[in-house]
């Protein structure tokens, strides 16, 4: 049961368990915005607050510079990075479009074509 899988999914980080215990300092950060004192002092003190956790310092420059894919990589989850969005006053969209490199309103309408940006193969649905 100890063997390590190898994942090859274009475009995607999976969440095994290494990348668990990776990103588990960046997520515990990240929800920890869940409390209203935490969001507090995150806000009044960004560089302090971040030392309350045992960020990496590629991890802690992500955070910084709402790298949000940059968070993925390094170990961290959607749903718990999503949380400094949130943060942020960031909407789903626009983090999903920052990650893909186009703007909010552009991944929005590639979610109404099903995922597939405009002009793509496959764009038009079968009926």
């Amino acid at each position: 049961m100890n063997e390590k899988r190898e994942f090859n999914i274009p475009g995607t980080y999976v969440f095994t368990p290494e990348h668990s215990r990776r990103g588990y300092p960046l997520n515990m950060f990240c929800m920890s915005l869940n409390k209203s004192e935490n969001r507090d002092a995150f806000r009044a003190d960004p560089s302090s607050y971040l030392d309350r956790f045992s960020l990496t310092p590629d991890q802690r420059k992500a955070v910084k510079e709402r790298d949000w894919l940059g968070m993925l990589q390094l170990g961290g989850n959607i749903y718990y990075t999503f949380k400094l969005a949130i943060f942020d006053g960031l909407s789903m969209q626009y983090v999903g479009g920052s990650m893909s490199g186009i703007t909010q309103e552009e991944f929005q309408q590639m979610m109404i074509n099903g995922g597939r940006r405009q002009g793509d193969a496959n764009t038009e649905r079968a009926s």
